[in-house]
Parts: C-alpha cells; sequence; structure tokens
C-alpha cells in the first residue's frame, strides 16, 4: 500500500508523519496531503532544559525546541491536520545524550543520531502514539533516503536518497525490518534544492527558515564536571604536554593540542584507561583494515561468505570499496583497497552495495 495508493481495502491510509518545524518534514507532509493519505503531524519534544538556555545553532538537535513547536504548529495549521505532541524528553537525555556522554568518556567518538533515530524517533515514539491511541498505518519523516520491497528477496531494502549530497541512510542502519514495512521517506526520490523550490512555490510557511544543523551540543554544559586533564605521549612513549580532557578530542584531530613541535602532530590514539592521548605524525593516522562490532544486518541476512563491499566510516565521508569478512552474526573485519584517514572508534562503519545499505556496526580500537 505504500506505492501507488492511498487506500487499503476501502479505508483511508493513515500516515503520522513527523513535523520538525523545518522546510524538509513539512515538504514531506505536503506531498503526503497532495497523495491522500489522512495525516496526523507528531512533533517530538525533547529538550528538558531551562528554555532560557541559548541554543547551539538554529534548529539542531539539542536546545529549547519552542521555536522548532511553533513552526510546526503553523505547518500544521496550514496543512488542515492535527498535531500530537509528544514529550520524549527524559527518554532522549537518557538514550542519547547519556550515551553521548558516556562514549566520549571511554575515548570514543559516538554518533548521537543513529542512536536517537534507532530507538527514540522509530522506537519510541511510536510506542507512544500507540498509547495515545494514534493509530496509523505508516510513519513518515523528511529523511533523504528510500525503501523499496525487494520481490527476490522478500525483503524491505533501505536504500540512498537520490541527492547523494543529502542522502540520509547512513544514520538508519539500525532500523530493522518491522520497522522499514510501515515507513515513508517521501523526499527520498528528490533533490535538496528541488524541496526548496517547491516549498518556496507552494508557500509552505517555513519555506525560508535556515537549513537545521545535526546534534550540536554545549561541551561545557554536558562535560563541566567530567573532564579530567591528563598527559599527551609521543606514540613512542614521550611526555609532550597535557590535555584538557579526552572528550574533547577524535582521532585525527590537530587542533586544540597546544604543543610545540617542529612537524605537525595529529591524535593517533585515546587511552581513556590511562587518560592520555597519543600523538603522531599524519602518516600514522591512515588505516587500511578495521574490525566492526555490534553489526546489524537491515536489508540482507548476515553473510557467511566475504563480501565486496562500500563503506562510509562518517557521514559526510564518501563511501571506498572494501571486503567484508564475517567473522561472527556481530562482527566483521574490513580490508580498504585504499588506506582510510582517521578511522575512529566509536563511529559507524555503514556498507553497501550500489545504493542499498546491507547494515552497519560500531569501529573498534
Amino acid at each position: 500500500m505504500k506505492e501507488g495508493g492511498k487506500r487499503d481495502k476501502g479505508l483511508l491510509v493513515k500516515v503520522a508523519v513527523g513535523l520538525s518545524g523545518g522546510v524538509d518534514s513539512a515538504t514531506a507532509a505536503f506531498f503526503l496531503k497532495q497523495q491522500g493519505y489522512q495525516l496526523t503531524g507528531v512533533f517530538m519534544k525533547i529538550w528538558s532544559g531551562p528554555e532560557e538556555e541559548k541554543r547551539q545553532g538554529s534548529g539542531g538537535c539539542y536546545g529549547p525546541d519552542t521555536e522548532d513547536l511553533n513552526s510546526a504548529r503553523k505547518v500544521a495549521r496550514w496543512l488542515d491536520i492535527p498535531l500530537k505532541v509528544v514529550d520524549l524528553s527524559d527518554s532522549y537525555q537518557e538514550k542519547v545524550i547519556g550515551y553521548f556522554v558516556r562514549e566520549y568518556l571511554k575515548g570514543k567518538t559516538p554518533n548521537p543520531c543513529i542512536v536517537c533515530n534507532r530507538f527514540i524517533k522509530f522506537g519510541l515514539l511510536w510506542q507512544a502514539l500507540r498509547e495515545k491511541k494514534l493509530n496509523f498505518d505508516y510513519f513518515a519523516t523528511g529523511h533523504y533516503a528510500r525503501v523499496e520491497y525487494g520481490k527476490e528477496s522478500h525483503r524491505y531494502l533501505l536504500k540512498k536518497g537520490v541527492d547523494t549530497t543529502k542522502d540520509q541512510s547512513y544514520f538508519l542502519y539500525l532500523l530493522h525490518q518491522k520497522q522499514l514495512r510501515r515507513i515513508i521517506f517521501p523526499l527520498g526520490t528528490y533533490w535538496k534544492h528541488q524541496v526548496r523550490e517547491i516549498a518556496r512555490r507552494e508557500k509552505i510557511p517555513v519555506s525560508q527558515r535556515k537549513e537545521s544543523q545535526d546534534f550540536s551540543p554545549d561541551w561545557k554544559l554536558l562535560f563541566r564536571n567530567n573532564l579530567q586533564p591528563g598527559p599527551i605521549f609521543s606514540t613512542d612513549g614521550h611526555l609532550l604536554g597535557r590535555h584538557q580532557g579526552i572528550a574533547c578530542y577524535t582521532i585525527g584531530q590537530r587542533q586544540g593540542l597546544r604543543l610545540s613541535s617542529g612537524k605537525p602532530l595529529y591524535v593517533i590514539r585515546i587511552d581513556a584507561r590511562k587518560n592520555a592521548l597519543f600523538v603522531g605524525p599524519r602518516e600514522e593516522c591512515w588505516k587500511k583494515q578495521i574490525e566492526v562490532s555490534q553489526v546489524h544486518y537491515v536489508s540482507i541476512k548476515p553473510p557467511v561468505y566475504p563480501l565486496r563491499v562500500t563503506v562510509k566510516i562518517r557521514s559526510t565521508q564518501p563511501a571506498a570499496s572494501a571486503t567484508l569478512y564475517p567473522i561472527s552474526r556481530k562482527r566483521v573485519r574490513l580490508v580498504f583497497d585504499q588506506q582510510q584517514w582517521a578511522v575512529t572508534p566509536g563511529q559507524s562503519a555503514v556498507f553497501y552495495q550500489e545504493e542499498i545499505l546491507l547494515g552497519g556496526g560500531i569501529i573498534q580500537d
């Protein structure tokens, strides 16, 4: 029923559509309304701090969300659809903010957007809507990604968005088949400039709103009681200086080390147990192979034999060719054709074959 229809056995198809207050979600809802779906807008409240605190940027995922809620209400009124506000601020604080802080203090560099999508936006939010007696056949968001049913594999396939510069499939690899069969991504076949132009042409209320930012917390606020200075060593063990706290650094970082050296030095390794940074020349930041744990496959079953794949080791980086060697159902080794810069423990490595996202997992030390 996702493909080309609005009715299921004579009944109107009900869609809960996430409205964040931004142009993407508003335009996605506009498309669905045009196609004849019965819509209910949903706003997910995630901020539990003081309203007077200044937000980091505009429309990000961390900070007072009153402005976003007001924008979502304008869109819902313009579309003439109801809007449900669901307060998940406590769960967001525990599962996303808490995870973010814990991982950084372990010397990792986590991606909270991936955790939020899996457990909050496509998890607890759905559960909360059911508890509010809101029945829906599908859930829609403004993500630039696609879901298609594979007739040969008999599985729902998570695919890249057509606009490769905006593709957000990387952040969705933890979704599972039961979720994918109920998800609609109306923007997956559009380019961002097309969405902007349609929003302006149709006079959608938020068409002139600035691009929202990804998760952008106040570093001092999150880590104010947890930052412990410690030593900075060269990779051969010589003490070079002191750092401000390991949560302030990531692999490949050069700025902020405050070291005097005849050549540029980069963070090569973070040792949380010793509360120490290890730095070295740029060439030590390259890796040919990595291990990935907590692997989740979304579009395929766990492979038994090696696979040729392309891999993104961060959301903004082009996918690189590699061979995936299964170690177990939840662990793989990736051997790249070319060395990769600043492979970062805690980040996600996400595997593709052409446009199809196969799965992903967490990069290990």
